[in-house]
């Protein structure tokens, strides 16, 4: 059970992030006929209205979401869903899409310090090594001049925006107990909620038709489906492992920027590239297995009857209610999941 959600989560969090990604030069287009934070409000928009029929009609066997989630919830709408995009947004138009695209392998680097400084999650030397190798070659795309159209201040950005969905990715993976269909779905509305909401008071003045039909559509999938999958990841692997995943993203959105804005590579963004493959390749084959200790703990989530949870009663499974895991030691390969939070 325990390889098998491992992979789970392995392609969730690749279908996260190719999804993600290729969505970067689409995203570049449309800032340049509407406004970045009028723009991420719509991208939520059309993921919350791909969702909403999942939440509301598919009954699952999983933990719903509790009054005192709201807090952590609030949190992840706010970074997340409301500054984020439009930090992301504004650095794309300056940055332009293949460029934006490679910055974009910032989040992955920032997400695992987060999650190893404040989250109790764990890296090994190789897989730090791999997240320095990631920085590096970002950093380099940044400062160094080339022919890509890099602007400095659109380079903060997208480093800020990677920031801020860093510490979204880790109060994700703290509230992943709970049916991952709603919280995307409540993060998705509430983005989108605020982003119009904001643009309207500022008296930001709404695109053609076109624009914001072709920003629902890319929001169904990039803020969508990749979400709901990256929730999936962070779930089964916890951030810092999805984060190593999830770096995969940019990838997918430079090599569409070139025929999609007709931009050219150069041997700076050739050797950002190959860096960051390199990273990447580190990351993903970490592997991670020591006897460990599971202390007595109390929750709720949707689960099965495996080595980690022996408990009696009657009902189908997968199924969630609260229930007890009593004191556990055993050895097996493992990600930093929910259940997984040790020292070493």
């Amino acid at each position: 059970m325990v390889d098998r959600s491992l992979r789970r989560g392995a392609l969730c969090g690749v279908g996260a992030a190719l999804t993600f990604g290729a969505s970067a030069p689409f995203a570049a287009q449309l800032t340049e006929s509407a406004d970045p934070q009028l723009l991420a409000g719509l991208l939520y928009g059309g993921a919350a209205v791909a969702l909403a029929p999942f939440a509301l009609r598919h009954r699952r066997p999983e933990a719903p979401v509790r009054r005192r989630d709201l807090g952590r919830l609030g949190l992840v709408v706010l970074a997340g869903g409301v500054i984020a995009p439009v930090l992301l947004l504004a650095g794309l138009h300056r940055t332009g899409g293949l460029a934006g695209s490679l910055l974009l392998n910032l989040e992955a680097p920032f997400t695992a310090l987060v999650a190893v400084s404040l989250f109790a999650e764990h890296l090994t030397r190789r897989a730090t090594a791999a997240a320095a190798v990631i920085v590096t070659a970002a950093t380099a795309l940044a400062v160094i001049p080339g022919d890509l159209r890099i602007d400095p201040f659109g380079v903060v950005l997208i480093a800020a925006a990677c920031g801020l969905w860093a510490v979204d990715n880790n109060l994700t993976a703290t509230l992943t107990t709970r049916d991952p269909v709603a919280l995307v779905t409540i993060k998705a509305a509430g983005a989108a909620a605020a982003g119009l909401a904001i643009a309207t008071l500022r008296g930001v003045t709404f695109p053609d038709a076109g624009t914001v039909g072709a920003a629902v559509t890319l929001g169904a999938v990039a803020y969508g489906l990749s979400v709901l999958l990256d929730a999936y990841a962070l779930r089964d692997l916890g951030a810092a492992r999805e984060a190593a995943l999830f770096a995969t993203a940019p990838f997918a959105g430079a090599l569409l920027a070139i025929p999609v804005l007709g931009e050219t590579p150069t041997a700076l963004t050739a050797a950002a590239l190959v860096a960051m493959v390199a990273g990447v390749v580190l990351l993903v084959g970490d592997h991670h297995a020591h006897v460990h200790v599971h202390a007595e703990l109390v929750h709720e989530h949707r689960h099965v009857h495996d080595e980690h949870h022996r408990h009696d009663h009657d009902g189908d499974e997968p199924h969630s209610h609260a229930h007890t895991h009593r004191r556990l030691v055993h050895a097996h390969a493992h990600a930093s999941d929910v259940h997984h939070r040790h020292e070493h």
